[in-house]
């Protein structure tokens, strides 16, 4: 069981195309199902007329998938479930700092000398600042409705393990599988439930792939060290771990990864200029899916 997840708070581009027709390129060669996921947790940056344009791109594109189609947004009692698991397993606690009191905390950290710990998007590490509160000075700061995140309790949550998480890599050509050594404990206090909404990217997945029986995972190369983040909330929430592979990301001609973000020409564009879709799968190594 495989899916595709794309986020609806922006157009697809080439990057997404060529992530949905590896996808259906394998679940075709190793007799598989492909499940399409709307990732639409941020409500803030969701648009109806991007889900509706992702839909119609796969479409384009040839790609079918099951209904029903599962949208996060409408799963929210179900992550919450989760983080309450990590909460009374005392892996969780709330954070008060905004982002502004973080940067002048590693700041002052850094001007005295000491160490800056990055993580693996380069992110300054958070310095662990809410993790010593007081279980009644952090009840009382949310009673009085302060805004906050959860981040987990890293150092805890690995203590509570009998053995370090491990991370199960495939290949897309003949399935053989490897097993490596998952690192989560770069990321430190991750943050598992967001100040906006009760829940995270990190979190949602994992809840979701569980749910939906998803036995393969196949995703860009930027969230591969997401995934011993990943392969850490499995194992605290007690849920299947799928096989992982990352494939390589396509890049403009000046090494930049095609990104929403920076304006990469989208799918729906291609269509209206009047680009076949064959011609599409084609230059991304698609001919036929098989």
């Amino acid at each position: 069981m495989l899916r595709f997840a794309p986020s609806p708070n922006g157009r697809l581009h080439l990057g997404h195309a060529y992530s949905a027709l590896l996808n259906a390129r394998i679940a075709e060669r190793w007799g598989g199902r492909l499940l399409l996921r709307i990732e639409d947790i941020d409500l803030g940056r969701t648009r109806p007329e991007f889900v509706a344009g992702i839909r119609a791109d796969l479409d384009w594109l040839g790609l079918r998938f099951e209904a029903p189609v599962r949208r996060q947004s409408e799963h929210f009692a179900d992550y919450a479930a989760a983080r309450e698991a990590l909460a009374q397993d005392g892996l969780l606690y709330p954070c008060f700092c905004s982002r502004g009191q973080i940067a002048d905390e590693v700041a002052a950290r850094a001007a005295r000398g000491a160490a800056v710990p990055r993580d693996p998007d380069g992110a300054p590490l958070y310095p662990g600042t809410c993790r010593h509160l007081s279980v009644e000075e952090a009840k009382a700061r949310r009673e009085q409705g302060a805004p906050h995140t959860w981040r987990l309790d890293m150092p805890a949550a690995l203590r509570s393990l009998s053995e370090p998480p491990v991370i199960r890599r495939f290949s897309p050509e003949d399935g053989a599988l490897e097993t490596v050594a998952a690192d989560p404990g770069r990321w430190g206090d991750a943050v598992i439930v967001r100040r906006d909404v009760p829940t995270s990217y990190h979190l949602s997945v994992v809840c979701d792939d569980a749910v939906q029986g998803i036995t393969h995972v196949v995703r860009g190369q930027d969230l591969e060290a997401a995934t011993d983040l990943h392969a850490l909330l499995q194992r605290l929430l007690h849920l299947p771990a799928p096989a992982y592979h990352h494939h390589t990301l396509l890049r403009t001609a000046d090494g930049e990864k095609l990104a929403k973000s920076k304006g990469s020409e989208a799918l729906a564009d291609l269509r209206a200029r009047g680009v076949k879709a064959e011609v599409v799968r084609a230059g991304l190594g698609f001919r036929t899916f098989g």
